[in-house]
This record gives C-alpha cells, sequence and structure tokens, in this order.
C-alpha cells in the first residue's frame, strides 16, 4: 500500500500552564502566545488551554483529564525539585504508578553537576546534600521518555496515559521550554504538520446586530460541514464604530466556498460591509 495513501489523524493538542505566580499576576504567561505561534508554523492549531496553581491534588486532577483525552499536550512549569514543584509526583498519582529516578536523566543531572562545578572551580561532590537533591529533578513515572534540554541538559519527560491522551512536560521557563516543545513537535508529530492548515476569512458588517445575523450564520455551517462560523462584535470600535467581524474558519479551500456564499447573502440582505479580512492557510 502506498504510505501517502494512508491518513494520517491529526490530533487535538492542548496547553496546561502550572504555576500560582500566573495566577497572581506576579508573572505574565508568555506560553500561550508561543505555543500558538509553534504550531501555527507547522499547520497545526491549540484546542484548549488550563491554568492551574501549584496545588497537587488540582495538577493531579487536570493531568488525569488530559491523559483519559486522546489529546496532545504540553505542560509547562512545576518539574523542579523545591516544595512548590508539584508536576512530576502528580502526573505519577494521574497515572497511578510510583515515581522513580530515571537512570538516564540521573545520568544528565549528574553530567550538569560536574560542569557546574567545573565552571566553579570547585570540585564535584555527589554525595553532597544539595546534589543528592539535584537527582530529584529526575524522578519521573514510570515509563517516562526523557525530552532533551539543551539549555542545561536537566529534561523533560513525555507520558502516554490509559485513554490515548500523551503529555509532554517541560520546564516554566520560556528559554528552556520552547526549544523542548519544538524538539517534540519535530521529532514525535513530523506526520501531522501541514495537515491541519487552516484558513480563515471574515468582513466587519456596520451596525448589525448578531440577533439578525444568527440564521446566516446557522444556514453556513449546516451547508458547509466542517466549517466554524463566528461573530465578534464591538460596540465602540475607534475606526469603524459600532459593529460585528463575521467570518468562516477551517479547510482553506471549504472556507473560500463558505466566505463567498456567506458574502453573498450579506449583500443581498443589504448590509453594509467594510474591510475583508484574511487570516491563514491560502484563501486569496
Amino acid at each position: 500500500m502506498n504510505d501517502a495513501a494512508v491518513p494520517v489523524r491529526v490530533p487535538r493538542f492542548g496547553l496546561i500552564v502550572i504555576g500560582d505566580e500566573i495566577l497572581s499576576g506576579k508573572r505574565q504567561d508568555k506560553h500561550l502566545s508561543k505555543v500558538i505561534e509553534l504550531l501555527g508554523a507547522r499547520g497545526l492549531q491549540l484546542s484548549w488551554v488550563h491554568y492551574v496553581g501549584d496545588d497537587r491534588a488540582a495538577i493531579t486532577d487536570v493531568l488525569r483529564q488530559a491523559f483519559a483525552s486522546a489529546d496532545v499536550v504540553f505542560s509547562t512549569g512545576g518539574i523542579g525539585a523545591t516544595p512548590d514543584d508539584h508536576t512530576r509526583q502528580a502526573a505519577a498519582a494521574a497515572l497511578g504508578v510510583q515515581a522513580v529516578l530515571h537512570p538516564q536523566a540521573k545520568e544528565l543531572i549528574e553530567q550538569r553537576m560536574r560542569e557546574v562545578a567545573a565552571e566553579q572551580g570547585v570540585p564535584y561532590e555527589p554525595d553532597r546534600p544539595d546534589n543528592v537533591h539535584r537527582l530529584n529533578m529526575g524522578v519521573f513515572p514510570v515509563g517516562a521518555r526523557l525530552i532533551p534540554n539543551p539549555y542545561n541538559r536537566i529534561p523533560g519527560f513525555s507520558c502516554d496515559g490509559p485513554g490515548g491522551g500523551t503529555v509532554h512536560f517541560v520546564p516554566g521557563f520560556p528559554v528552556m521550554a520552547w526549544p523542548m516543545i519544538e524538539w517534540v513537535l519535530d521529532t514525535q508529530y513530523p506526520a501531522c504538520q501541514g495537515r491541519a492548515a487552516q484558513a480563515e476569512r471574515s468582513v466587519i458588517v456596520y451596525g448589525a446586530m448578531e440577533a439578525a445575523l444568527t440564521p446566516l450564520m446557522e444556514r453556513i455551517e449546516a451547508d458547509y460541514p466542517g466549517v466554524k462560523v463566528f461573530s465578534l462584535p464591538s460596540v465602540d470600535h475607534p475606526e469603524y464604530g459600532r459593529h460585528i467581524e463575521l467570518g468562516v474558519k477551517g479547510e482553506p479551500a471549504a472556507v473560500a466556498a463558505a466566505y463567498d456564499a456567506m458574502r453573498d447573502a450579506l449583500l443581498a440582505q443589504s448590509a453594509r460591509l467594510g474591510p475583508e479580512l484574511v487570516r491563514g492557510g491560502d484563501a486569496p
């Protein structure tokens, strides 16, 4: 059989951002926009995001749901070895397995400690309490696979859930997390790339009311399966004033046909139309 003829299932992608500092506002989350960018550059898209604080029970619950899904999920934060880092233990609890020191992770952490000692001009002391404690960063759920960290060698890890979901755990630091996420996408999901390309076309409708446009939106979705219709109302836009951005998104070819039908219907209703907007895909 020709492999090119075998359809490739493109999974949904999710993101879990862990940390009290995000929810308290001490730090602004940068992962959401970057993950959207990294996925978009590969013709993929983010389906959902979940924010959770440094609470082990709450993290366990979120991870249990992720593992039970069929989604590919990136989890950022909480994989260090300080008292407020709970992600590694929560992952093991969500999977119902033990957390153990991964032998390859141990080697990488020890290699990093030797490098740091050499940089500081001091002898490497593996039995020193702080060095022993650092090995906790390599304690992962049984069966975990390592994600290489190009910044400081301390790895992340991936685990598969019983429901088909896979969660990839990376640090909260963007300088580490983002190249690690790119590595996962390019080594684990190359066949998916470009197969979920999405296009989006919309038009500004001046002075419109959503209730009046709802029948048209429902008709377009019924006539063009797989296309989603969206409306973004605004009452005080500095340029357009009161208006609705009405559009369609989905596979590029389907979007082009659905948009033409929607625009023709708007013109037939004597709607006042403004600029057209095109995002993604190959839509003209």
